[in-house]
């Protein structure tokens, strides 16, 4: 089960990774200029369109944003993105170097 805290540290690690301030991201989704601060500091959780709201200008699923092992959903979207256009030699090189990073 996720809870409330899980959320807002969640919205929090996206939304430093987006290297975008509480207000700004506020202000950018249309909020007043405590909204994400609010919500990041447990007195408030979005409703449900502004959440999906707040994934899009994040720019990452509601799957990606409650997966807590996806530390970035971002990034790791794009790098499958790139894996795709790889033939079946440098997906297998690509495949090996993984394995040995466990």
């Amino acid at each position: 089960m996720f809870t409330d805290k899980q959320f807002q540290e969640r919205l929090t690690e996206l939304r430093l990774q987006k290297d975008v301030s509480a207000r700004e991201m506020s202000r950018d989704i249309g909020q007043s200029e405590n909204y994400i601060c609010n919500i990041e500091n447990h007195h408030n959780l979005p409703s449900m369109s502004t959440f999906f709201y707040i994934c899009d200008y994040l720019k990452v699923t509601p799957q990606e944003f409650f997966d807590l092992e996806s530390h970035d959903p971002t990034r790791l979207t794009e790098i499958i993105e790139k894996l795709k256009r790889l033939n079946p030699e440098q997906l297998a090189l690509v495949s090996k170097l993984v394995d040995q990073m466990k």
